[in-house]
């Protein structure tokens, strides 16, 4: 076998690469009116399948957390994650090809106007759950309460209800949603920067891994992830800096 089959056997053994992409994330990728998928994963996706010379199978999942059930239990070939230690014990991942930024949303009249100041005991926070922001929190915070919506795109709704002191999750989501609804506002900067990242499950191989970590490489030194990102008209995201070698 050449070397390109031969890893394209080792990253998908079905013949065809199952991709489980999150259209939960909007900053990633989002369900058109017809049903499919567009956005930055879905295009390193295809990237990625015309490399290994393998059909492309999209599989779409409405929250982070089930998409790394898909890959963590074999059910997919790749997906694109927010890098973190639990995630990692059946996952390999690349280093990050895009940095988002993770923020809080409060309400107009509240008295937060500062991220230290959220983690009190008096305070619940809104995360979606099994979201990275979620097993960030679920670690970080040491006296606030989570109150986990049912996805990250739902944080908005169920804050809304309304339920819960702060709001957190991908910042440019929440700024949308301060810009359309009156009495938002958001807490300056981010609590945490995610480091998007794609990854196979660990089984797959050194092998495999390590030609995962170097597409990506190339995808960001070749102005791909750029192209891709301003193609989608993403806001809250750049590039992840390339790896020294």
């Amino acid at each position: 076998m050449t070397e390109t089959t031969d890893i394209a056997s080792l990253i998908a053994p079905r013949g065809r690469l199952r991709a489980a992409i999150n259209v939960g994330n909007p900053v990633l990728a989002h369900k058109r009116a017809d049903g499919s998928a567009a956005g930055v994963s879905v295009d390193l996706a295809a990237r990625m399948a015309a490399q290994l010379g393998l059909p492309l199978d999209l599989q779409l999942f409405e929250t982070a957390a089930h998409s790394v059930d898909a890959v963590t239990q074999g059910q997919a070939d790749v997906g694109f994650f927010a890098v973190d230690p639990v995630r990692g014990a059946g996952i390999g991942f690349s280093a990050p090809y895009v940095l988002i930024e993770g923020a809080y949303m409060v309400r107009s009249d509240s008295a937060l106007t500062d991220n230290a100041q959220v983690d009190v005991a008096a305070h619940e926070v809104v995360v979606g759950q099994g979201s990275a922001y979620d097993l960030y929190l679920s670690r970080a915070l040491k006296h606030a309460r989570i109150l986990r919506a049912p996805t990250s795109p739902a944080v908005v709704d169920v804050y809304l209800q309304p339920r819960g002191d702060v709001a957190a999750g991908v910042k440019v989501q929440l700024e949308a949603a301060v810009a359309s609804h009156p009495g938002l506002r958001m807490l300056p900067g981010h609590f945490m920067l995610i480091q998007q990242a794609m990854g196979l499950p660990k089984d797959r191989g050194d092998a495999a891994l390590q030609w995962l970590a170097a597409f990506v490489e190339e995808a960001k030194a070749s102005g791909f992830v750029a192209r891709a990102l301003a193609q989608h008209q993403v806001q809250g995201a750049v590039v992840a800096p390339g790896v020294q070698r």
